[in-house]
């Protein structure tokens, strides 16, 4: 039994889109909500929540109600179809919106501007505040207006200065804050088309998951799990390329329009979409799938959810677990990256962000065959090892480590990320029965969903009150913690082992 690559890479567009867009609102929404509005992190920590507190009842309910979608047109491309044009809507519709903040805080949003500068120190020079690490200070006391209105946001030789993020930052988001209090109408609005953009996305994520075992035998999912990964990462690659072009991570352009950047970003969903209906003949493949999989006696195939044993019910928890642990972590990172990334490393996020993309991209294919080898969860456990080194690694780097290390962090980081991704969706998959894999694809997303849910909040928090240099040891706890629970697994796991005839179409754990 081979794996049809042509087949799960056109099935792979779907997860390709998807992938773009959250690289973009991962990257820039954190970065709206502490620079155009102000938020806290623990503030900004909750809105970018919202997702995965949707998430936790939305993928579920689309999943299932794929499952028992009947039409012409199979029962995932419908949902893919409809969530994917409303989120390209809606996502654009964002911009517009962060456009009208922009205007409500013209006056202080002007990056190296004496007047805007003056009126920043006016408003926040009696105050006390706190440095990316935690350290009061009260500007009248630290700089005279003079000294303050004379801090750029570049060095001379391009470099982000480091007195400009760890104090004239700070000063002005408290300002921005304040003014937003004042006139929270565009605030509101903001959350309700970020409400909307969530919902749209939650439409068609649990069904564009379910595509590819629907049209994978089981001992192929890994490998399919990979290619669709690969081609999820290659999404959010382009977007981070985009991020460089458009220079998003640039302290200087704190208070660009994200219009044009989310208008590209809508058009590559849509092309991609374009692709994606145009060649894949869902009904066809997920029928041929079905009769791959009939056992040896021909009898036909009954679509009834299957019952789990103790043990397997046991061991779906314990994955279930596991996601949640490492999404805890990763989650963390991943929301909160931009803005530590700016702060403390002094880096361009893109770059550090690509290279963690490039690595997992690299990986995935490999992996997914080392996994029917040595199986699931082995492959897992290696994963989850190489990313909770990276993680610790990276709690004690900063603006003054070495560029090599940091990087070579993030690479590994992403190689871990993508051993982990490659196999934990398959495992919670091998346990369900045809019929129902929608709705296992639910409790997947319920476990991950629920922990990203939690770790934008929680996270902020203790970045607010600890400082911002506790983001990485917080994720590290998490990714220790899941190697655990991934430990005890007993089932879900699949090797590819040699067997005879028509015995090779059939797998039992």
């Amino acid at each position: 039994m081979k794996l049809n690559y042509k087949r799960t890479i056109l099935v792979g567009f779907a997860f390709f889109l998807i992938m773009a867009f959250w690289q973009a609102y991962d990257n820039l929404i954190p970065l709206t909500l502490t620079n155009k509005f102000g938020m806290s992190q623990a503030w900004s920590g909750v809105i970018m929540a919202l997702d995965n507190i949707l998430a936790v009842v939305l993928l579920p309910l689309f999943g299932a109600m794929s499952d028992k979608h009947r039409g012409k047109h199979g029962k995932r491309s419908p949902f893919i179809l409809v969530g994917t044009v409303l989120a390209v809507i809606t996502i654009i519709t964002l911009g517009f919106v962060d456009n009208m903040q922009l205007k409500n805080i013209r006056e202080v949003s002007k990056v190296d501007d004496p007047a805007a500068l003056t009126q920043i120190y006016e408003s926040q020079g009696s105050k006390t505040l706190a440095t990316p690490d935690n350290e009061k200070f009260v500007l009248e006391e630290k700089f005279t207006l003079e000294q303050f209105t004379a801090i750029r946001s570049e060095l001379p030789d391009g470099q982000a200065n480091p007195q400009y993020t760890a104090y004239v930052a700070p000063a002005q988001q408290a300002h921005i804050w304040q003014l937003t209090q004042q006139t929270p109408t565009v605030l509101y609005i903001f959350i309700g088309v970020l409400l909307a953009v969530l919902v749209s996305m939650s439409i068609f994520r649990s069904p564009a998951v379910a595509l590819m075992p629907d049209v994978t035998p089981k001992p192929m999912r890994s490998k399919g799990n990979a290619v669709v990964n690969l081609m999820g990462t290659a999404g959010g690659i382009l977007v981070l390329i985009l991020g460089k072009i458009f220079a998003t991570s640039a302290v200087k352009n704190s208070f660009m329009s994200y219009i044009p950047f989310f208008g590209v970003v809508g058009g590559i969903m849509l092309i991609s979409l374009v692709i994606f209906l145009v060649t894949v003949k869902e009904p066809k493949w997920a029928a041929e799938m079905q009769a791959q999989e009939i056992p040896e006696t021909n009898t036909p195939v009954v679509s009834t959810d299957r019952k789990l044993s103790r043990g397997e019910k046991s061991s779906l928890i314990l994955i279930l677990a596991s996601v949640a642990l490492w999404y805890l972590g990763y989650n963390a990172i991943t929301s909160k990256y931009s803005v530590y990334a700016n702060r403390v490393l002094h880096m361009d996020y893109n770059m550090t962000l690509l290279l963690a993309q490039g690595a997992a991209i690299v990986t995935y294919l490999p992996v997914g065959m080392l996994a029917s080898r040595l199986g699931r969860k082995k492959t897992i456990l290696a994963g989850v090892l190489m990313l909770g080194t990276a993680f610790g690694v990276a709690s004690g780097l900063d603006a003054n480590s070495s560029p090599v290390v940091i990087n070579a962090m993030f690479i590994l980081a992403g190689i871990g990320w993508a051993t982990i991704n490659v196999n934990s969706f398959p495992m919670v998959v091998e346990l369900c029965s045809g019929s129902d894999i929608g709705k296992y694809t639910g409790y997947y997303y319920t476990a991950s969903m629920a922990a990203q849910a939690v770790t934008p909040w929680i996270s902020g928090y203790f970045m607010d009150t600890l400082g911002m240099r506790v983001l990485f040891p917080y994720a590290t706890i998490f990714v220790a913690l899941a190697f655990v629970t991934m430990l005890l697994v007993t089932h879900g796991d699949s090797k590819a082992a040699p067997k005879k005839g028509l015995e090779a179409f059939h797998t039992d754990d």
